[in-house]
């Protein structure tokens, strides 16, 4: 099915700017992209279908402005960490936001308009008995996505999605170019990579077939790695391979504990027990999605590498005193 008028809901981040491109080359819909600031989305607007709007996703008569003329809409809406909520809770405040209230929002502006097809993005591995917030919250947010039955909604839940501008290896590679050795906690954590262009193509090709509505599909790569495995490929493909040491969980827990207070916020607590459920999926990503997906190692040298080569800019620079 044809729409004309796609809503594309965090579409200026590292999976949404693909979603939005994949788009914009292989529909003649227009698209437009919510942000709560310009600079972050002007990078899309070289496509001729695509158009930017300044708004607050989480105000629901700026919701209301954005619904008018759609006819479809997409939420790739994500945070990693939240504040901690009061004891008992599910999830903290900001999941609470993000993953749940969000969902809510967005599914009852499509009752109030009329639209009638929805794509979310959940995560491999979300469950109300989940190890963490995050997959708690994660949960809640597919309920929520669910919850009108006159509304066609495809959830996906991809496990750690890699590609250029990914915050997981490149994460990792700059880790590796500071530090002499590794020290990782939940270093067996096992996960199932898979591409940004995979995940771009499976939200498109969904949208594009009614027989995907009411479905919930996996997103995972070829191959399964365990974080220790990923850590020491980021810093091969970087240039900057270092020891790694795996640390007990008592360690493994204090160090996510002051990594949790500092700036940039790397790792948390919620982070390290969401590694307690292996990060794989069910099976291979359904054929009716029409992927074969892509190999990390086919991806991943080609923009970590870039890590090593800006290094090497820096040195020659320095050299030559500029």
């Amino acid at each position: 099915m044809t729409y004309k008028n796609i809503l594309v809901i965090g579409g200026s981040g590292f999976i949404g700017s693909q979603v939005v491109a994949q788009l914009a080359r292989s529909t003649a819909s227009r698209v437009v992209v919510p942000t709560r600031r310009y600079e972050r989305s002007k990078h899309l607007l070289v496509m001729p279908t695509v158009r930017t709007a300044v708004a607050d996703v989480h105000d629901e008569a700026a919701l209301d402005t954005l619904f008018d003329g759609v006819d479809a809409v997409v939420n790739l809406v994500g945070i990693l960490h939240s504040r901690r909520g009061p004891s008992g809770s599910d999830y903290g405040p900001d999941f609470q936001r993000a993953h749940v209230d969000l969902p809510r929002k967005i599914v009852a502006a499509c009752r109030r308009h009329g639209v009638k097809r929805y794509l979310h993005m959940s995560a491999l591995g979300a469950s109300a008995q989940g190890a963490s917030m995050y997959l708690r919250s994660k949960a809640a947010g597919e309920a929520a996505a669910f919850a009108n039955a006159d509304l066609a909604t495809t959830v996906f839940r991809p496990s750690v999605v890699f590609g250029e501008g990914d915050r997981f290896l490149n994460l990792f590679a700059a880790l590796q170019k500071r530090f002499p050795l590794m020290p990782l906690g939940s270093a067996d954590a096992k996960f199932q990579p898979v591409y940004v262009g995979d995940v771009a193509q499976a939200f498109v090709t969904a949208l594009q077939s009614e027989s995907t509505g009411s479905k919930t599909y996996e997103l995972a790569g070829p191959k399964i790695y365990s974080l220790r495995e990923l850590v020491q490929l980021a810093g091969l493909y970087s240039g900057h391979p270092r020891l790694i040491i795996g640390l007990p969980p008592a360690l493994a827990l204090l160090q996510a504990l002051c990594l949790e207070y500092l700036p940039g916020r790397m790792m948390s607590r919620d982070n390290l027990a969401s590694m307690q459920v292996d990060n794989i999926a069910d099976g291979p990503i359904a054929a009716e999605l029409g992927i074969t997906p892509t190999a990390l190692e086919a991806i991943a040298p080609r923009y970590l590498a870039g890590v090593h080569m800006q290094q090497q800019m820096d040195a020659y620079r320095s050299g030559a005193r500029r």
